[in-house]
């Protein structure tokens, strides 16, 4: 039976919803996130009439699987947002519910950063603070699903993003469950839910081959798959403060295939991660380089040049990017090799 139940968010100030959760969707095409294609400024006004629809399985403190849950969230004004949950159980319902404010970013304080960047007064900063108050109401989600967020980064090392998104897609079409739907809240025929550790595993070699993923990519998901039980408790139990979630960083890249960059991709996703530049990233060093100086650097330069905004070096490569500003780029567009028919 499903159970469905609705809330209403007030926030503190302005929400931009589509630029807060759109970095959980892997592209246009994602089967468990989807933020609707508004024109929307996300000025102080906020973006009313955005939403979104997102589907995720909820876990206990012990790592034991609750429920899933659908949820559909809508913006009403500047400030103001309803959820609405069908979950599988009524606990399930309410921890869906309870994790919106997360995704939303509700306790995401950029004011530190904005006078930090005020007292520097530098030309750089003084852009930056130009940004930020233009941008008013875009936060770092803190959306939980570290198991599922690791998935989802690990599928994209290395690889082209229409890569990583056609195989995101194909994975949750072919295997993917459908979400709780309800006469309330009917969830869309296209959604799916992330895999199950245990489905993930049931995966032969050969379908991997299929989806377009690299055996070294889809072993370190099954060992990911493997440590579940524990990536969830750690998830669950960390709050998404800078030290806490940094430690859980290190924690992650004790295992096998999981590097510097995918930890601080999932981590900026899962719990706010303020202050983990993806390190190792293709672009993002030279995008950061030639941003802030004019010129291409890498991963050390990087963060030299973050290092006056530390612990908020990922809300300064957000403001970057809302900038507008675009890199140079040099030789063609990589075009990878298909052998998926091989």
């Amino acid at each position: 039976m499903t159970h469905t139940d609705e809330a209403v968010l007030e926030l503190a100030g302005p929400l931009d919803l589509p630029r807060t959760l759109g970095i959980l969707q892997r592209g246009s095409g994602d089967p468990a996130v989807r933020v609707d294609p508004v024109a929307a400024s996300g000025g102080p006004a906020g973006t009313p009439g955005a939403g979104a629809w997102l589907c995720r399985r909820i876990y206990d403190r012990a790592g034991s699987e609750l429920g899933q849950v659908t949820l559909r969230i809508d913006q009403l004004d500047a400030a103001t947002v309803r959820v609405r949950a069908a979950g599988s159980s009524a606990e399930a319902a309410a921890a869906g519910l309870e994790s919106a404010a997360g995704m939303l970013g509700v306790e995401d304080d950029w004011l530190e950063l904005e006078l930090l960047l005020d007292a520097l007064g530098d030309r750089v900063s003084t852009t930056l603070a130009q940004v930020r108050r233009r941008h008013p109401g875009v936060r770092l989600p803190a959306a939980g699903g570290l198991f599922d967020q690791l998935v989802t980064v690990t599928l994209e090392q290395k690889v082209t993003h229409d890569q990583a998104r056609h195989c995101w897609r194909q994975l949750l079409r072919r295997h993917g469950e459908r979400p709780p739907s309800s006469a309330r809240l009917p969830a869309p025929e296209w959604m799916r839910l992330p895999l199950t550790p245990a489905a993930l595993k049931r995966i032969p070699s050969w379908e991997w081959h299929q989806l377009w993923v690299q055996p070294a990519l889809s072993k370190t998901i099954q060992r990911v798959a493997d440590r579940a039980a524990a990536i969830h408790r750690l998830d669950v139990s960390t709050p998404a403060e800078t030290f806490s979630v940094g430690l859980l960083a290190e924690q992650l890249t004790g295992l096998p295939g999981i590097g510097q960059w995918t930890a601080a991709e999932a981590l900026q996703r899962s719990h706010g991660a303020a202050d983990l530049p993806a390190v190792g990233d293709y672009h993002l060093a030279h995008f950061v380089g030639e941003a802030l100086t004019g010129r291409r650097t890498d991963d050390e330069g990087m963060l030299q040049l973050l290092e006056p905004f530390r612990p908020h070096r990922q809300r300064v490569i957000r403001l970057l990017v809302l900038s507008g500003f675009r890199q140079q780029r040099f030789g063609p567009r990589l075009a990878p090799a298909d052998h998926r028919g091989r």
